[in-house]
């Protein structure tokens, strides 16, 4: 499997873990003050989101150049 789509894979999954992780935080304030690795439950997944989804999207910009074309606007 080649990288992209491995880097695909990883941030659908950790897209799931953000959820599971939100709906988590949901549920530890709506029964008072959490303990505080409650909140990076969620707070991590959306670093690894972060890191993966610029590099998603930078993947096109990339290849664009590593082509030596430059992308042109459509009109």
């Amino acid at each position: 499997m080649s990288l992209s789509k491995s880097v695909r894979q990883i941030h659908r999954w950790i897209s799931i873990a953000f959820t599971i992780g939100v709906i988590i935080n949901v549920i530890a304030y709506s029964q008072g003050e959490p303990p505080f690795w409650v909140g990076l439950l969620a707070l991590l997944p959306l670093i690894l989101l972060l890191l993966t989804g610029l590099y998603l999207f930078a993947l096109p910009y990339a290849i664009g150049w590593r082509n030596g074309r430059r992308l042109a606007r459509q009109e």
